[in-house]
């Protein structure tokens, strides 16, 4: 089996996410409020999302170039645009935060730092997806 790039940064992202969705139970991490690195409040829906977020990267992986290629392109707008809107509005829509709480006035320093993660792997992910994906097409 030949696996490009692509698969292999699929792959990547499939441990990345793993690895986020168990940080909030790695004690020396973690507050005694449950504030990840100081700055995440990560609740289960949270980690149930980077988990399956891992599992898709995992799957597409996988399977083939051109399911690792969906998956950061879509995946990539997915999860940029929901830090933009954390940065923003003080809450993003995949943990459904704008839906419940609105919009929140928060401190910008506190929003960009909760929200480049996002930004920059959903941002790197669209970057994967679009361009870096189109040199090895012909390897698909």
């Amino acid at each position: 089996m030949n696996i490009t790039p692509t698969q292999k940064l699929a792959w990547f992202y499939a441990v990345m996410f793993i690895v986020l969705g168990s940080l909030s139970y790695i004690p020396w991490i973690n507050d005694e409020n449950g504030v990840t690195l100081g700055i995440f409040s990560l609740q289960w829906y949270d980690n149930l999302l980077h988990y399956a977020s891992g599992a898709w990267a995992a799957v597409a992986a996988w399977r083939s170039f051109k399911d690792s290629a969906f998956y950061f392109k879509l995946f990539g707008i997915i999860y940029g645009l929901d830090g933009v809107m954390g940065l923003l509005t003080g809450q993003g829509y995949l943990d459904g935060g704008i839906f419940i709480n609105g919009i929140t006035p928060l401190d910008w320093g506190f929003k960009f730092a909760a929200n480049i993660p996002h930004i920059l792997i959903g941002g790197i992910a669209v970057v994967i997806g679009f361009i870096f994906t189109r040199k090895f097409a012909q390897h698909g």
